[in-house]
Parts: structure tokens; sequence; C-alpha cells
């Protein structure tokens, strides 16, 4: 029993389900075990037996080949085949209840000062209870789902009112700042909103667009969350007699909705996040309890999150990879989130370089950016140290990131690979690129210790799953594998080797639906369950790549596929280029044409016969662009991804009439 106690894991119902048919005691046993648990029973025990490893025990007997070190646990693929994954020590819980284990460490720091984790947990459970009041709802204590947004800066008030929404059981809706008017309002409309919780700052910009709506507003202040407290409402009862005589430990407040049993909880929905547009108008991506959760757990065992990390946020916090992947992640380790208002490439120079966080007695050591973050500090770098000659500045700034930042994450976009090169020479680091999206989160990465493969995504994280797959309607799924693989390995059908296809993603982080759109959730997913990503993939190497959208990133010219990415990466080699976009244009004789639209550098200027004549030295003559077009700056969406649908329809306007 010592050695098993050495796993720890729960069960899913799939597995229930089988033991039910196959072994009633061991059935009898898990039920009672795990699925009469708690959370507190979580928190007390987080040392308990596997569902999988009672299954492997009760039907096969234990297997000398698997490995029985803490951390790791046994899992069945479809072949009952035994294998190792790690598993991460987080807790399957809401995120918000991760601060409960470390309310004395330093959970934000923002340009209003720093707050603890236990400070978070006070100020939500205090605007929770505000908000119940506006709907009647305090003497159950929670709400039945309602979508309330949250429109603030990035600082504590933004994760206060994202909290506090979670512990009321409602559905946040982020919205982000700089969004127009109309965006606000169709946001709001879709998710069907009743409630706008919003800081002093923005009050007056969406005021006009909840008045229209007839939505109420809550605002929430991120000078009232700094004033300082007697009492931590978050661990007292609410009808406290004696405050005096409260133990402030966590076995000492009152039940709430989230103190279910796990799997009723982390069902629930928790986040409305609405996807770039790229391939359409936003759709509001649902993201349950369980979803977020399993991004996190991810994450964090992957790139090896601990308390004593400090990350610097600088992305905007209504997409996947500003708010998860940075905020929540951050805070559900224990570790601490340094929060910017915006990008600003020389405050973030001096902070990533800085000894140590004001604040705090410890210096920044993770950033995760878009590559358009990069490319801006490098421009900046440039202009201000390689320019002036200043090679002691140079010196230092490599020096500082080398030894005080142990990881640096891009993504949200393909990052060329002159700037890749350009940013490993500058800061020593060479950037973990990885693949994510709305609906799944991250899905494939790079190692963090290991070979990274430049222009690869790396492989998938842990209980995550993909496919590459080609169309065959003579299939009984419509689809034949190209690839299939997870975190241990990767297998490659016979004679597919090398070939492109759509990726597909599964497990526990894929998203629950689009909200209100029954329709476009089921065509999202193939017959078997897999969610079709609309991206094209490849696997060679070991490692997987990103080919481009399978709709507007592959070009088909002249019976070749052409990645306008592939293509956009070899034009950004060209000295007078900052920025390209490649399309394909509809031809009646090529099927599409290769088209660019092009940033030049300032006082310099390009030809199409001239960046033909460069090109043909460097790339097979059918992807070098047919069709030039040179403007000031290509448009982009807040997360710096191009909706190239529009570019087409602003830019060559008179392709579409043909």
């Amino acid at each position: 029993m010592a050695l098993l106690q050495c796993f720890f894991g729960r069960p899913s119902q799939k597995l229930l389900n089988f033991t039910s048919q196959n072994s009633p005691i061991l059935y009898r046993y898990i039920k009672e075990r795990f699925f009469s648990m708690t959370r507190n029973d979580l928190y007390k025990n987080t040392q308990v037996v596997s569902a999988s490893w009672y299954l492997h025990v009760g039907l096969k007997g234990i297997t000398s080949s698997c490995n029985t070190k803490r951390k790791n646990a046994l899992l069945f693929n479809q072949q009952n085949q035994c294998h190792l994954t790690t598993k991460s020590t987080l807790p399957q819980v809401p995120l918000f209840l991760h601060a409960e284990r470390n309310k004395e460490r330093p959970a934000i720091i923002d340009r209003e000062g720093r707050l603890n984790y236990g400070d978070i947990l006070h100020h939500s459970m205090n605007l929770a209870v505000d908000i119940l009041k506006l709907y009647s709802a305090t003497d159950s204590m929670k709400l039945n789902g309602e979508r309330i947004a949250l429109l603030s800066e990035p600082n504590a008030a933004y994760v206060v009112g994202m909290y506090a929404s979670w512990i009321c059981n409602s559905i946040s809706v982020p919205l982000h700042t700089s969004h127009p008017a109309s965006e606000w309002e169709y946001f709001l409309s879709d998710s069907q909103c009743s409630l706008i919780l919003v800081t002093h700052t923005l009050l007056d910009k969406i005021s006009p667009v909840a008045e229209k709506l007839g939505i109420p507003v809550k605002v929430i202040s991120r000078e009232v969350i700094g004033e300082p407290y007697e009492k931590n409402r978050w661990f007292q009862p609410d009808h406290a007699s004696n405050p005096k005589k409260v133990r402030k430990q966590y076995e000492s407040r009152k039940q709430r909705w989230f103190d279910s049993p796990a799997e009723q909880v982390m069902q629930k929905p928790a986040l409305i996040v609405y996807t770039s547009g790229t391939t359409g108008r936003p759709k509001g991506v649902v993201l349950t309890h369980g979803n977020l959760s399993s991004m996190v757990n991810g994450m964090h065992t992957s790139w090896g999150w601990s308390t004593q990390d400090v990350i610097l946020c600088v992305l905007p916090l209504h997409h996947v990879h500003g708010l998860v992947n940075v905020v929540l992640t951050s805070l559900a380790s224990g570790a601490v989130c340094v929060m910017e208002p915006k990008f600003d490439a020389p405050s973030v120079w001096n902070l990533l370089t800085a000894p140590v966080v004001k604040n705090l007695d410890r210096n920044i050591n993770l950033f995760m950016a878009v590559p358009t973050v990069y490319i801006k500090l490098m421009e900046h770098f440039k202009e201000n140290v390689e320019a002036k000659e200043d090679v002691m500045s140079a010196t230092f700034i490599k020096r500082s990131l080398s030894q005080n930042i142990r990881l640096m994450v891009c993504g949200s976009a393909a990052m060329p690979g002159s700037a890749s090169t350009k940013w490993q020479e500058i800061s020593g680091h060479h950037l973990l690129e990885r693949y994510g999206m709305s609906e799944i989160g991250m899905a494939l990465s790079n190692p963090l210790h290991g070979k990274r493969v430049p222009g690869s995504v790396g492989t998938p994280l842990p209980d995550v799953e993909v496919q590459i797959v080609k169309p065959n309607v003579y299939s009984p799924l419509g689809y034949d594998v190209i690839a299939q693989g997870d975190s241990r390995r990767t297998v490659v059908t016979k004679g597919c080797e090398g070939e492109q296809g759509e990726l597909l993603v599964k497990g526990p982080s894929v998203f629950k639906e689009y909200w209100n759109k029954p329709e476009e959730t089921l065509k999202t997913f193939t017959k078997d369950g897999w969610f079709k990503t609309g991206d094209t993939a490849k696997y060679e190497d070991g490692a997987y790549f990103i080919v481009g959208r399978t709709s507007v990133d592959v070009i088909k010219n002249g019976g070749y596929k052409i990645s306008a990415l592939g293509v956009e990466q070899h034009l950004l080699e060209h000295p007078d280029i900052v920025e390209c976009a490649v399309v394909g244009l509809p031809d009646i004789t090529w099927g599409q044409r290769v088209a660019v639209i092009i940033v030049l550098k300032s006082g310099t200027s390009m030809e199409l016969p001239d960046l033909r004549s460069w090109a043909l030295e460097r790339m097979p003559p059918y992807q070098i662009p047919t069709v030039l077009k040179i403007i000031e700056s290509i448009p982009r969406n807040a997360m710096g991804k191009v909706n190239k649908k529009e570019l087409v329809r602003d830019f060559f306007p008179e392709a579409l009439e043909k």
C-alpha cells in the first residue's frame, strides 16, 4: 500500500464504466474512494491511489516494467498498453482556489503596488458578495452560470474581478480595452451578459454601450483593492458573531458550490473567450473549470513552473495567451505575476534586465510574448544600442538575460527564423515556440530542456493527443491518418512520411462548445470527437510543424501546395523588408497566384522585378510572388495576428470580383 500511495490521480468516467462491467468489487472501491471525495479531501490527501493503477492491478496484475516513482501514473492507451506520463502536482480544482495554499506569498505586482494571494482572496470575496447582492442571491451564495463581462486594465483589479465572478458560479467574459464600442456591443449581446464589471478609467467608454443594451454596471477600483483590512473575508463565516474567535483556516469557512465533488465542479463553465476572427465573425469559446485546469497543468508540468518564478505580463488579457498562459498559470503555481498596463519597449527592457523587481526581492525570470513584441524589442535595441555601437550595454543585456531569465516563450503567430536568430544573439535565449488556440489552450510545445527544432512547435503536451489527417470520402470517419501522437511518441502511417494534413486535437483541455452555436460546434469536431484546428501541419525530424491555416495559408498554384508562412519567412530575410503577408489570389490558369503585401524600411523602395530577382536565388520559382503591394503597416489584431481574408478584401478587391 505504501508503494501504491506514491501515485496521484482521479479516475475518469470511462474507467469507472469499465470497472463496473468487469470488476464489481474494484468498481465499488473506486466509487467510494474517489467520487465521494470533496475538494477538502483532495487537499488533505495529496497522495492517493490512481484509478488507472487499481484497474491495472485488478485486471492485469502489477507489471514490473512500469516505473513506480512518485509523480508518475499508469495510463492505458486504446490497445491497453501500459506506459508512463508525468503528472502535475497541482490539484484539479477551480484555479482561484490555488491561492489558499499560498496566501502569504506575493501574487501580483502592478503599477499600484503589491498584493499577496490572501489579499486577492479577501478582495475577491468582498466583490463576490456585492455581486450576489445585485442578484439577490446572498442566501444561496451562488449564481446559475450568468455571464459577467470584465473590462479592466491589466492589473490586480482584473484578477479580482475574474475570481469574484467564479466565486459566484458565474461565467466571466473578458473584454479588451482597445476594442471599439461596436465590438463590445457584439460580445455583450452574443454572450447575453447580465452585468459588466469595469474600472473607473473605462467607465465612460463602456457606459453608452451598457445603457443601449440595458446591462447594469458595477465599478471596481484598484485603489480600494489596495486598502488595508483587519480580517480576511475569505476565511470568515458569513455571520461570524465574534470575529476574534474565527479561525483563519481553510477548514473553518462555509462550504460553497466549489466544495462539491470535483467531477461536478470541474464541468461547470468558467470563461467565454472570443476567437480572433481570422476565419469569420468571432465565436464565444466556452471553457470549463476543468478545461482551464488542464491547460494550466500541462504548462505547469512541461515548463517547470514553481513558486520561485516571476513572470512579466505585457499581453492583452482577453485571449488565452496572456490570460491563461501568463496570468492564470503563474497564479495557480504560486508564482509572482508582474503586470504592466501595456507593452512599452523601453520599460520592458528595464524590467527584464533589472536585478530586482520593485516591491519584490527577486528578478523576473520568465517572459512570454508574441513575435511582434520581440521584433519591437529588437528594433529598440538596434536604435539605442547597435546604432550607437554601445558594446558595454549589449554585453550587459545579454549577460543579464542569460543569467536571470530561465525561459522565454513565443507564440500566437509564427516567428520568422531570422528574427529568432537575432533574438538569440541579443539575449542568449533560444525562444521556446509552442502551438495553441482559444479552443484547446496549449497543445504542442518545444521542450524546456533539450533540442528545440527551429521553426517547429515541438510535440504534444501531457494529456494531449494529436493527429494529422487527410480527407477520404470513402473512410467511415471521412479521413485517413497521416500521423498520430501524444507526449510520449508519434507514429507515422507507412507511406505517409512527410505528408501534410489538417491537425486534429483531443484531450481534457479541449473546449466545451461555442456559445449558443450548436451547429458551429458540431462542424468543428470529427465524427469520433477530434477537434479540427483548421491548421495544416506536418511531422518530421521528431517534431510537428505548422504549415499554415488550411484554407488561408496554403496556396494552391499550378498543382503545388505552397505554405504562405514559408514564403513569408524567406521574404523576411530581405534586408529592406520589415513586415510581409503572403496571400493567394484567384487565378483562372494557376488556381491561385502568390501575392505579397510588404512594409519596407524607411527610405527604401522596391519593384516587383527587383523582388523576384532577389528571391530566385532563395526560393523555388513557383513560390515567388507575382503580385506586390507596398503599404505603411500591416493591420493586426490585439494578439498580433493578421486576418488574411480582410487583407485580400481591402488591398485586392479586384481579385474578389473575378
